[in-house]
């Protein structure tokens, strides 16, 4: 079984997508940069070691939408927020490792995603950090055997998120892979 990386994204609609990005450059030129990046970056990671699903939001838009290749498959990210909604994706993955990435990280290459199943050969659990104290990346060996409270009480879009959701995995190996920074404000894109 090939293992599983899962992109969450949403349809690029103006106040709709990287709304604080949106404050700093207009809501349209963020959604035409979520766009564009969303689409370079699933291009570059479609590659024969595992398998590229998009989990898309809004739910019955994005499943329909034609802003993503027709050959890739579509999970609905369902409601909840973001820990809701990641535990709900990484648990449909099944049995095999899987992992879930954020669209907005432009340094995104194969090699982190392919490090990153292999820090998963020796760990529970693998990251990718952000500088901001989030992370890019999250990774289960057994995305079915998640522990009661994962992703619960994480401050979300804050310098806690990381520290959070690791105490949300007790007992768990962890490991972390390669800092890479999220574009969330004008100051962080490239």
């Amino acid at each position: 079984m090939k293992p599983t990386v899962i992109l969450m994204v949403k349809e690029p609609r103006p106040g709709r997508v990287k709304t604080r990005l949106g404050r700093d450059i207009g809501m349209v030129p963020a959604a035409w940069w979520f766009r564009h990046q969303m689409c370079d970056l699933i291009r570059r990671l479609q590659d024969p070691r595992w398998q590229l699903v998009l989990a898309v939001s809004p739910d019955r838009a994005g499943l329909k939408s034609r802003v993503w290749p027709a050959h890739l498959p579509r999970w609905a990210q369902g409601s909840g927020d973001l820990g809701d909604r990641m535990a709900r994706m990484l648990r449909q993955a099944g049995n095999g490792p899987a992992c879930v990435i954020g669209a907005d990280i432009p340094d995104i290459r194969p090699h982190h995603i392919a490090t990153s199943f292999g820090a998963l050969g020796r760990h529970d659990a693998v990251f990718g950090p952000a500088p901001d104290g989030g992370y890019w990346l999250i990774g289960l060996k057994h995305p079915l055997r998640q522990p009661a409270g994962f992703l619960g009480g994480v401050r979300w879009s804050t310098e806690h998120a990381l520290a959070d959701t690791i105490a949300t995995l007790p007992g768990y190996r962890i490991a972390q892979v390669a800092t890479l920074q999220d574009v969330d404000r004008a100051d962080d894109l490239p």
